[in-house]
């Protein structure tokens, strides 16, 4: 009979605040997706987490959200806003996909696949109907979000995009009546001007393109060294910063006026540039500036690098810039008198005709934008956001940083330029932080209590204990640098191992070190509790493994005559060997002990006289882990040579040597028990961020369980063997739960198979036009298994919908001369959907199709098909089916198969055909639009005459009520 395994799935994630892939976006509580949640002032922060979006309340602390694709397992690389409503979010990803997410019901809107490779920037623009994304693939796609579609792809550049941004110019003297809706030709054809788009990418050039013709007007060199890592964009869309390496910051002013005057085709000629160099910055930092963010209401900018500051910067008035120039220039005056040379007279000259000119054009930028100040994190900078404040006093600024937390930090505000001393420096404090659920560093050691309900995590510097069922951080303790952690029997102590040889014990009851012991010479990479759970061992790189036994001794408590039981380590017994040791283990019946060492070699000793019983040889580089089952018959070992290996212990033969993994492996782990006869099958956990599940006997690979986006440093199984814990370098902890599903080796084989078919033929389909040119713009598709199979579906539906058509055709024919014929014999397809017809079923296939896969599934169809198609095209059109899907189609084929089209006489006559009928259908669809436009606009009337109220002055009224009673003599008036 074929053995079935039950599959593990990944159920939960914690442990992580945010991941240094992406970005971080602040967001206001007012826009806070439930009403439950009472507004706590400070905002939200939307950040990534591996695979997922997490929003968080940034003064409580708490997780209000989590947004999370089930059929996407790539990291979040950017996020981005949207201008027009703050609840729509749109999130990039490593594998080139883009989503976009509605906060409110944390549900995908849209989702968008046209990138190569994983997307860096994206950008709405002011109407929040279009999004631009930038990638690695170099490639820039501006998409539709009303249509669902990408409209083009910009290719120009020739490293990955680092910024985008909509530019849009003002219009004058433009002053539509939204009511009437009357505007003369030239104001709507400014006002129908695509815009613009502003780009950076890494290989140091800035382009402005016009979105209208689609093409690149204007291109520069940014930096002056290297290259542009990334761009920010003033409030007002006048001015850019391009930021490069060695802290370089370029400033350039925009020329909206021009970019204006060529939407209303008014350009000055080729010769005219809209991108005007304005100097040089330069941050303290002398690192790449990886962000640059113009603070959206104050004049305000920040920058930073990698390192732990952020730069702050000020945007000097109008005011304050005159007042600067006109210092320097009376300075230079007083400078020029005193030297009453020709030279001298010539200079107090050109500064006069300067002073007249005045204005800020003519000052440096080192004037205008000056350092004010640099505020200080706890970790290194990956991104900021500015938050909006209650009060103008102060600026809040929303920092994540590398090692998993986001902090809110407050920077005193001053708009005026006062004389302050040059030691005064601008306050800040740090107002809120998110770092409790989470670890700074690595988490290097994982252990779960008796019972499974508790897991304590150690890291460098911080031990943390969780509740299992609900992923809540129940204690902090610091710690040392932790290698190695176990739970005490009672779980109420946990022990934990450090890089300076000592032994921690902490009490998680009342959250205290109760005591340190200098355990080791060496680290302390591994301990192990005694199966009698009366002792511990532990093996340190000074070459030796020591016994302590659980003592309790009574201490008195100081000042009085009481005493308290206090648990204390008491060393027993010494195993001195020949090199460090990595790892040990007690066998579960207690009589053996195997010690892996640095030479490569495991060696197994009797727990009672330490006498050496087994010598395993076979790895070629150290043994990382070990673990023996639960009958102590198999002992399991993990190398950094890649390899598994299943010993037998009664002999120390080597049963299997498996290459398990594509790096180190860092841990092996075997369920506990024989419940259902899986106490041979074990998990391992690499640096190749993958963790498989193998059964011992069988020697075979059950499952693979792929999550963690980097290196894998430890594991965990609980007692039960329904769950198993993972921790990475990721900063996330994973629990995978052992489902009811039941999986079949030859089953999971064909899997992995299929899988790698799709990954190859993916790539295949991606067509890189390397021998040609490049064309500028090219359509925004891309080819992936979802369009294949939409693609196959439709050609399917269409063969049997046209036969379908020809059987109906002859029984109707057959019909005129047979009346009572019976119907013909139909595709069971058809009468699965209720006996609906071949044109019907054909719509049902093409309306099922998401409408940003639909034009790349419509590639797939060969030109034989496309007759077929526009058969059932003329009939939708006839009937009116769903006209915009219809348009669509139709238009598409059109642009695609042109020329066959046009070659060929039987489509002429079907093309001839479809435009009659098309034409009708749209003037109808045109005719009741115009009757709804025209009802909207009455109802928006009447609804404006009931809301306009007439407001008068009271004591006027009141005049004018008593000259009404008085009543009014009678006047003569001259009227010559």
């Amino acid at each position: 009979m074929v053995k079935s395994y039950l599959k593990y799935e990944h159920s939960k994630t914690f442990g992580l605040v945010t991941s240094p892939s992406s970005n971080v976006v602040w967001s206001a509580d007012e826009n806070a997706p439930t009403t439950t949640t009472r507004s706590t002032g400070a905002g939200r922060g939307i950040v990534s987490a591996d695979e997922e979006v997490l929003c968080w309340d940034l003064k409580k602390g708490e997780l209000l959200g989590r947004w999370k694709d089930r059929d996407c397992n790539a990291e979040v690389t950017t996020i981005a806003q949207s201008k027009t409503d703050p609840e729509i979010y749109a999130v990039g990803y490593s594998d080139g996909s883009i989503r976009l997410w509605d906060s409110r019901i944390a549900t995908i809107v849209i989702s968008f696949n046209g990138h190569r490779s994983g997307i860096t920037v994206l950008a709405f623009d002011k109407s929040g109907v279009r999004l631009a994304s930038g990638s690695q693939d170099t490639d820039i796609i501006v998409w539709d979000l009303v249509a669902e579609v990408g409209l083009f792809r910009l290719r120009g550049h020739k490293n990955q995009i680092t910024g985008l941004h909509f530019l849009h110019p003002p219009h004058h003297n433009i002053n539509i009546n939204l009511v009437d809706g009357e505007a003369d030709g030239n104001e709507l054809a400014s006002n129908d001007h695509a815009g613009f788009l502003l780009t950076t990418s890494k290989e140091a050039l800035v382009k402005i393109w016009d979105l209208a013709s689609q093409h690149c007007i204007e291109t520069h060199g940014t930096q002056t060294n290297g290259e542009c890592w990334s761009m920010g964009v003033s409030p007002e869309g006048d001015a850019c910063i391009t930021a490069g390496n060695d802290g370089e910051l370029k400033f350039w002013s925009i020329d909206l006026q021009g970019l204006s005057a060529i939407s209303l085709q008014l350009d000055d000629g080729p010769g005219t540039r809209y991108l005007h160099d304005r100097g040089m910055l330069y941050r303290q930092g002398k690192d790449r500036t990886s962000e640059v963010s113009f603070h959206p209401r104050s004049g305000y900018v920040a920058a930073h690098g990698s390192d732990k500051a952020v730069e702050i910067w000020r945007v000097r008035t109008a005011i304050e810039v005159q007042k600067t120039l006109a210092r320097k220039r009376k300075r230079r005056r007083e400078k020029a008198l005193a030297e009453g040379t020709e030279d001298g007279e010539r200079i107090q000259e050109s500064l006069d005709i300067e002073g007249k000119a005045g204005g800020i054009s003519s000052a440096e930028i080192s004037e205008v934008i000056v350092p004010y100040v640099i505020v200080r994190t706890s970790g290194k900078v990956k991104s900021v956001d500015w938050a909006s404040s209650q009060t103008r006093k102060s600026i809040p600024l929303l920092v994540a940083t590398t090692n998993n937390q986001l902090e809110v930090y407050s920077v005193s505000a001053t708009r005026e330029e006062k004389k302050l001393k040059k030691d005064d420096i601008p306050e800040y404090d740090r107002s809120y932080s998110v770092d409790m659920p989470g670890h700074r560093t690595d988490v290097r050691s994982l252990a779960l209590s008796s019972d499974d309900r508790m897991l304590a995590s150690a890291s460098n510097g911080s031990l943390k204990v969780w509740n299992v069922k609900t992923q809540n951080c129940i204690r902090t303790l610091e710690c040392g640098y932790a290698l190695c952690s176990s739970f005490l029997p009672g779980d109420k102590i946990v022990v934990v191992g450090n890089r300076n040889g000592e032994l921690e014990l902490f009490d998680i009851a009342s959250s205290t070190l109760i005591d340190t012991v200098k355990a080791h010479e060496g680290p302390v990479w591994t301990l192990h509790v005694h199966p009698d759970g009366k002792s511990v061992i532990t093996g340190s790189a000074d070459k030796s493994a020591k016994s302590w036994n659980f003592n309790i001794v009574k201490e008195e408590i100081p000042g009085t005559k009481r005493t308290t039981p206090r648990l204390k380590l008491v060393h027993t017994r010494t195993l001195k060997v020949a090199d460090d040791i990595l790892s040990l283990r007690y066998s579960p019946d207690a009589r053996l002990l195997a010690v892996a060492l640095l030479d490569n070699t495991v060696k197994v000793f009797f727990v009672d006289s330490l006498k050496l019983f087994l010598n395993l040889y076979g790895h070629k580089l150290p043994v990382l882990n070990m673990d023996i089952s639960f009958d102590s018959k198999l002992i399991v070992t993990c190398s950094a040579d890649k390899n598994v290996r299943i010993w037998g212990l009664d002999f120390g033969d080597c049963h299997k040597a498996l290459f398990a993994h594509h790096d180190s492996i860092m841990q092996v782990a075997f369920i506990p028990h024989n419940q259902d006869g899986n106490g041979h099958h074990f998990f391992s956990a690499s640096k190749d961020r993958i963790i498989k599940y193998w059964d011992g006997d069988k020697f075979e690979q059950i499952q693979k369980l792929q999550g963690h986006h980097g290196e894998i440093w430890a594991i965990a199984v609980s007692r039960t063997g329904e769950f198993l814990v993972s921790a990475s370098h990721d900063k996330s902890i994973r629990i995978w739960h052992q489902s009811d599903e039941q999986i079949f080796l030859e089953e999971e084989r064909e899997k992995e198979l299929e899988e790698l078919y799709e990954n190859t033929l993916t790539t295949s389909l991606e067509q890189d036009e390397t021998g040609e040119e490049k064309s500028e713009v090219t359509a925004a598709g891309k080819q992936t298994f979802e369009t294949l199979v939409a693609g196959e579906k439709i050609a399917e539906a269409l063969e049997i919908g046209i036969a379908d058509l020809e059987i109906i055709k002859e029984w109707n024919l057959a019909k005129v001369t047979k009346s009572n014929i019976a119907p013909p014999e139909r595709n069971p397809i058809f009468l699965a959907y209720g006996n609906i017809s071949a044109e019907a079923q054909v719509l049902n296939v093409v309306q099922k199709i998401k409408a940003a896969a639909l034009q790349d599934a419509l590639l797939v169809l060969p030109f034989e098909k496309v007759t077929s198609l526009f058969i059932f095209l003329r009939i939708w059109v006839e009937r009116q089916w769903n006209m915009p899907l219809t348009c669509r189609v139709l238009f598409f084929m059109l642009k695609t198969h042109h020329r066959q089209i046009v070659a060929s006489k039987m489509m002429r006559q079907m093309l001839d055909a479809i435009r009659g009928e098309i034409r009708k259908a749209l003037q109808q669809q045109k005719d009741q639009m115009g009757f709804n436009l025209a009802a909207l606009k009455f109802v928006g009337n009447q609804l404006r005459d009931k809301a306009t109220k007439n407001y008068v002055d009271e004591d006027l009224w009141e005049e004018e009520e008593k000259s009404k009673k008085g009543g009014k003599k009678r006047a003569f008036v001259d009227l010559a």
